[in-house]
């Protein structure tokens, strides 16, 4: 027999990894509870027994039995976890991400349920975004800020959408998404933002990133006064250079040039309402290529994405705005389209 895989490098492997109920289980409770120290979801106390036949624990002090999907976003999900296992990977690991067709055929689920699976992912994925508690930059630190436009084109549009937007400017069809790039770490910060207002994108800079901050930005008249009280601000007018020695956010175009190749070319049509899970499936991949100047493995960055797992809850209705549940019918292919 062949040695245990160490760890899934490839999807095919990781595919044959999580194949073994046994090793999948054990896989996703050392990712749950690195340190080994299994605790009661429900009461965080260590008192419990294993029930091995049935890979659930019963706790002692709460009286309740957990298992490793409990109090996670995989929580009261049929679907097995081998399958979310491998979802969570071709996530993590695909670098376009992946559709909820293709997910769908790997996984043998209907499309709409492969969907569901993947916005769950995707709430998983926002981690510590814009609004959070910890501040990024700090004296001496470089950042760049800029927005992008996502959303189709008006000749293409339903007559009763392209009449809704008539009237809203230049970017009428489009939802502005702002991001925020801090050199020094390589890390990106993005949202959706409603619009370009100069109180909408400075509020935003001032609720992420630290006072003394070096901060570019193009020359866009959101950034003509205010956030030079606060922080050290240069600007590139990019109707004349794109890179004015340091001064440019290049680094905020690349992000912006990933994330529109995996929203045009996988997902296609992605409604506004649910374009902030795919910035922040974006942002998250962005964030775990590297620690430091060492490239992460696909292993590893699947561990990061697990450690995350714990503490989220989204329901279809809260997604959809509809009641019924897509688990009803969970095997074959599915012939819908994505339900927005």
């Amino acid at each position: 027999m062949d040695a245990p895989l160490q760890e899934p490098r490839t999807l095919q492997e990781a595919i044959v990894y999580f194949s073994d109920a046994d090793r999948c289980f054990a896989y996703a409770v050392k990712l749950r509870w690195p340190d080994g120290h299994v605790v009661c979801p429900r009461c965080s106390t260590a008192k419990h027994s294993f029930i091995k036949t049935r890979r659930i624990w019963f706790c002692y002090t709460c009286k309740k039995q957990f298992t490793v999907k409990v109090k996670t976003i995989m929580e009261d999900s049929p679907i097995s976890l081998d399958k979310w296992m491998i979802a969570f990977w071709m996530l993590a690991n695909c670098k376009n991400g992946i559709s909820s067709y293709e997910l769908a055929s790997t996984i043998k689920v209907t499309q709409t349920t492969a969907w569901f699976v993947l916005q769950r992912i995707r709430e998983v994925m926002k981690g510590k975004g814009f609004g959070k508690s910890t501040k990024i930059g700090g004296e001496g630190n470089e950042l760049e800020s800029d927005e992008t436009f996502i959303g189709g084109i008006a000749k293409n549009m339903h007559k009763g959408r392209r009449l809704k937007a008539d009237g809203l400017g230049p970017y009428k069809n489009k939802t502005i998404v702002q991001g925020i790039l801090d050199r020094n770490l390589r890390k990106v910060r993005a949202t959706v933002v409603p619009n370009v207002a100069r109180e909408t994108l400075q509020d935003e800079i001032l609720r992420n990133v630290k006072f003394g901050s070096t901060i570019y930005t193009d020359s866009a008249v959101a950034y003509d006064s205010g956030l030079q009280r606060r922080f050290v601000h240069d600007v590139v007018n990019k109707t004349e250079a794109y890179v004015r020695g340091k001064v440019h956010t290049n680094g905020m175009e690349n992000f912006w040039s990933l994330l529109k190749r995996s929203l045009k070319g996988t997902y296609v049509a992605v409604e506004p309402f649910h374009l902030s899970r795919y910035v922040n499936e974006q942002v998250f991949r962005y964030n775990h290529r590297k620690e430091g100047d060492r490239k992460l493995t696909n292993a590893e960055r699947l561990a990061v994405l697990m450690s995350q797992v714990a503490g989220h809850r989204l329901t279809y209705s809260d997604l959809t705005g509809k009641s019924d549940s897509p688990h009803h019918a969970e095997t074959g292919t599915g012939e819908t389209v994505e339900p927005f």
